[in-house]
């Protein structure tokens, strides 16, 4: 059953919980995020990166991502992550998605306001959520850690743009972390009440169970979960055996890796509650 990024996120804000965003790289991971949706009765959102929406990935997955949330009993949303650029984003929207993330994270604050402004008008007309970014989220392995995203410019940023959500810098990375890392939950708490609405966080991969739990209670309402579920789907892959069959029957063990690591996610947040 579809719906949109804010009716998910207002589920997850009615019980206390995150809505677990699943970035999926091909049909088996879909695959493995629909049954794990399935088998736990969980609100999910299911996302793809800025680049996928560039190429033929896209083109295919799209609908198979439309039908997949289409056979779900339970809500899901479709999801652009990262978005580049206003291409990107008019891109996404033509291909049906429910949710969109304008990144101008990189630029500096006005910029910023004033690019995530655009797309904010844009999806508006098509009744679109947006979710946004305030703080450059970089990799989990970076040298050197962007700011942490400022409270008072965060309470600028969503009067002045409107959004719907907002992913924050507080400590995490994509990729896999050389050192757990150590998030800011007293930021999060601050930036969620002084903006008053839903705060992501990004790099949900690694990040300690008991500091997810923290986040989520201090008003963290969307996760994502990308490289781990990757992973999970990689390695059950390189571990199966190279005998010859039907590809169907060679990537049911992956398939399984990936349901089993968006069950427990799922389970962590508390998405199968509400």
């Amino acid at each position: 059953m579809i719906v949109n990024l804010k009716s998910i996120l207002d589920m997850g804000e009615a019980h206390g919980c995150a809505i677990p965003a699943f970035n999926i790289y091909n049909l088996e991971t879909l695959m493995g995020v629909k049954l794990a949706a399935e088998e736990s009765g969980a609100p999910v959102i299911i996302q793809m990166y800025s680049r996928l929406f560039d190429n033929l990935d896209g083109r295919l997955l799209a609908p198979a991502i439309l039908e997949a949330i289409a056979e779900l009993p339970t809500p899901a949303a479709f999801h652009l992550d990262h978005g580049a650029g206003i291409p990107q984003v008019v891109r996404a929207l033509r291909m049906g998605v429910t949710g969109i993330m304008i990144d101008a994270s990189t630029l500096p604050l006005t910029e910023n306001i004033e690019k995530t402004q655009q797309a904010v008008a844009l999806c508006r007309s098509v009744n679109i959520p947006v979710e946004a970014e305030l703080g450059h989220i970089g990799g989990a392995r970076d040298e050197h850690m962007s700011d942490f995203t400022d409270v008072g410019e965060a309470e600028r940023f969503v009067k002045e743009t409107g959004v719907d959500c907002l992913a924050i810098m507080v400590g995490t990375g994509h990729g896999r972390y050389a050192k757990a890392p150590v998030l800011d939950i007293q930021r999060i708490r601050a930036i969620r009440k002084k903006t008053g609405i839903p705060v992501v966080l990004h790099g949900g991969s690694g990040v300690p169970d008991d500091q997810i739990r923290m986040a989520i209670d201090a008003g963290v309402r969307k996760i994502n979960f990308a490289t781990d579920l990757c992973y999970a789907f990689m390695d059950a892959a390189f571990g199966s055996k190279r005998d010859f069959a039907p590809l169907d029957l060679f990537m049911r063990e992956p398939v399984q890796a990936a349901k089993e690591y968006a069950l427990n996610k799922i389970h962590l947040l508390g998405a199968d509650n509400a």
